[in-house]
């Protein structure tokens, strides 16, 4: 079996010392907290500005996607505000989904999601001619207008959504981001040519409904009301209020429901399909060639109006993401494929600010995007790509920091829901994957204040799993292996369940549970020897927990049962990819020869372009194809479908076994360039199992962004080793 080599390790003394380079010499015990222990680097010599506008080329489409509706709308993007809040729509900037609009604002960040404002209807009178940029469908699938029509093209200017529409000889810019901390959308329009001005016409379209639900107006009334630049639209007595602004444009408050918006997304889901919009004030406005105006929507009463100032606020945040990601990875940012520093921009949209009592500036992570709240496990497993890879360690100790406070009963919160915010402790592996992301943590910082801040949480979930807690989760005293797992209950990753169906119930000893517990134990007695802390029980417990990791192997198909000792008796011998994690962590419980085989049937049987699938074709149940309604969804969300962050460990196991440095990027470069398709400059969570692997779900995932990342500074760094 393979494990760390280095137990004799010195331990850490707070009277120690450790050289940062550069001739500075500093304590790892008297270092501001969430500092790197390394000397200061310099500053990216390429400078921020420019590194942002080497990436407005790359992800960048001609008419011959724009103006097809079905190419156009297959294609997402999606802005984020830092505190839960987003904006998102298609190319084709038709709504497809209920989570598409110009305003989803976290009302109780980072959740509390509630869309404001749904779009802009945009009309322009240009020499005589009138031109609609905005796109509708209703229903009866009746499309009209159809301003795709007049899109020339289409980019990504970072992350920021770039239109460019022709008009006759006139080209007329759009672009949509918002501010970095607050509930607050800027749309822009440019004159970039023309032979003389146009009149610009938007139409605000508003709404008030938790964002995943749907609206049917009736005979609602809002309050709209005058206020300087713009309106207040008042939803409802007790509503928060919120504001459409536009400097420089003349405004008329409106009352007028734009009924049966038509959702095609929601129709192919199974879910309602329709919904109503209330036009809610017209901005009207001149712009010559080379003027400027911009759209504000937010839920500041003081707002920022001037487009050209929060536009060059947002390029700059941009600009430090990718110093600190170069300065982070200066020897090989120069050979890294072009899509890797988008995916250091896509990074940044999952991390959001929630405020603790004791930690005001805690951070977490969205899961993905739409419809995912902060979760304990995506957050662990996301948090070293997301946060150490693009050199925001800082960040990384804030989440975890913040996390540590929700511990309960040695678990992890699984989730907060949107409605509440409660915790809710169902998953037996977030608070296994809480140790990695820690381990990871001090090895790149060295940071032993925060060491010690975290080492008696970490003790407390050894010895609540130990003894047991929720779930049946316990260390089976006879071979020191974890059981969890109760009828009715999902407590792994593989958590879909169709009403009290739970689809992969997996109750027993699974495979990736018990190396994530072995691993969490050898760091444990890492962690206690470099403390100076009684760490032998650890020792003892994991000495034993290895030895019988033996019982996962299944010698008939070389490679790991998923689950053993299961209620029914017996071993569950699905092939899924859950015991690449027995190769892919730190401390391997499987001999070389082992390992090897593992990483064989996996690519064989599980490796598809863009992840592994969830469970191989031959078996009884797999489903290739993720369609339908919520059920037919659920049934398939772990029975064959492709997770793309599976990929991260796949990869990193084969590099282990077979050190091919190269054949291991050569794995992640069709999931890296799928930043062209789905969710634009950022990476989805699930494909279809059978070939060409279409995408669904979430068009933002974190985990698949954080693996990705993750995978490609081990492998970059593994010539090092």
């Amino acid at each position: 079996m393979s494990t760390r080599a280095d137990k004799s390790r010195t331990r850490l003394d707070p009277s120690e010392s450790q050289s940062a380079g550069d001739g500075q010499v500093v304590s790892a015990w008297s270092k501001p907290p969430g500092k790197s222990v390394r000397a200061p680097r310099k500053k990216a010599a390429a400078g921020g500005e420019l590194a942002v506008a080497s990436l407005s080329a790359k992800i960048k489409f001609g008419r011959e996607v724009c103006g097809n509706l079905d190419t156009a709308e297959a294609r997402e993007w999606i802005v984020t505000n830092g505190v839960g809040g987003f904006a998102s729509g298609t190319i084709a900037g038709c709504a497809t989904r209920r989570y598409h609009g110009l305003l989803i604002a976290a009302l109780q960040p980072p959740v509390g999601r509630t869309l404001l404002v749904s779009g802009l209807d945009e009309i322009v009178r240009y020499s005589g001619a009138e031109y609609s940029l905005a796109t509708h469908q209703w229903a009866g699938q009746v499309v009209d207008p159809k301003g795709l029509l007049n899109i020339e093209s289409f980019r990504l200017d970072g992350m920021t959504p770039v239109w460019t529409y022709a008009l006759a000889d006139a080209l007329l810019e759009k672009r949509v981001w918002m501010r970095h901390g607050e509930n607050t959308t800027y749309v822009e329009y440019t004159m970039v040519r023309g032979s003389g001005s146009v009149d610009l016409d938007l139409k605000a379209l508003v709404n008030y409904r938790d964002f995943h639900g749907s609206t049917h107006a009736g005979d609602w009334r809002m309050k709209i009301e005058a206020v300087e630049n713009g309106v207040q639209v008042t939803a409802f007595d007790g509503a928060r209020p919120f504001y459409l602004k536009c400097l420089g444009a003349a405004c008329e408050p409106r009352h007028e429901w734009y009924r049966n918006c038509f959702l095609p997304v929601e129709k192919e889901r199974g879910l309602d399909d329709q919904e109503d919009q209330l036009y809610a004030a017209l901005f009207r406005t001149k712009l010559k060639v080379g003027a400027t105006v911009t759209f504000v929507a937010t839920t500041e009463a003081e707002v920022r109006l001037d487009g050209a100032g929060a536009r060059a606020e947002c390029t700059e945040r941009e600009a430090k993401l990718l110093e600190s990601w170069l300065a982070e990875n200066a020897k090989t940012a120069a050979e890294s494929p072009n899509w890797l520093s988008q995916l250091v921009l896509a990074a940044d949209q999952f991390i959001v600010k929630r405020s603790l009592l004791h930690y005001p500036d805690g951070r977490s992570i969205i899961a993905g995007y739409h419809w995912f709240g902060d979760w304990g496990r995506d957050t662990m497993i996301a948090l070293p790509g997301l946060t150490l890879a693009t050199g925001r360690a800082d960040v990384a100790r804030q989440i975890l920091l913040a996390f540590a406070e929700y511990v309960d009963g040695g678990m992890l919160p699984n989730n907060f829901p949107d409605a509440d915010g409660k915790p809710q402790y169902n998953s037996v592996d977030a608070a296994l994957w809480f140790f990695e992301a820690v381990r990871q943590y001090f090895a790149v910082t060295k940071d032993g204040r925060t060491l010690l801040q975290l080492f008696p949480t970490l003790g407390e979930i050894i010895d609540a799993y130990v003894k047991g807690t929720r779930y049946n989760i316990h260390a089976d005293p006879v071979d020191g292996l974890l059981c969890a797992g109760e009828p009715g209950v999902q407590v792994t990753w593989m958590d879909a369940r169709v009403g009290n169906l739970v689809v992969t119930p997996r109750i027993g000893k699974p495979v990736e549970v018990n190396a994530l517990w072995i691993n969490a134990l050898e760091t444990m007695a890492e962690f206690a020897r470099l403390l100076a802390r009684p760490g032998e029980g650890y020792e003892k417990l994991s000495a034993k927990a290895q030895k019988n990791f033996q019982k996962f192997w299944n010698e008939e198909r070389g490679c790991c049962f998923d689950v053993i000792d299961v209620p029914a008796g017996g071993n569950d011998a699905a092939l899924r990819p859950n015991q690449i994690l027995a190769v892919s962590l730190p401390v391997s419980p499987l001999t070389e020869e082992q390992q090897k085989s593992v990483v064989d049937v996996c690519a064989q049987h599980l490796l598809t372009s863009y992840g592994l699938r969830s469970l191989a074709p031959s078996e009884a149940g797999y489903r290739g194809h993720y369609l339908g309604g919520p059920r037919d969804r659920d049934e398939a969300y772990h029975q064959g479908t492709v997770w793309g962050w599976l990929l991260g460990p796949f990869v990193l196991a084969h590099l282990r076994v077979y050190g091919d440095r190269a054949e291991a990027m050569r794995f992640l470069e069709p999931l890296g360039i799928s930043v062209h398709m789905y969710g634009l400059g950022t990476l989805g969570e699930i494909f279809e199992g059978d070939p060409p692997f279409t995408p669904h779900g979430a068009i933002a995932q974190a985990w698949t962004v954080g693996e990705v990342l993750r995978a490609m500074r081990e492998i970059q760094n593994y010539r090092e080793l």
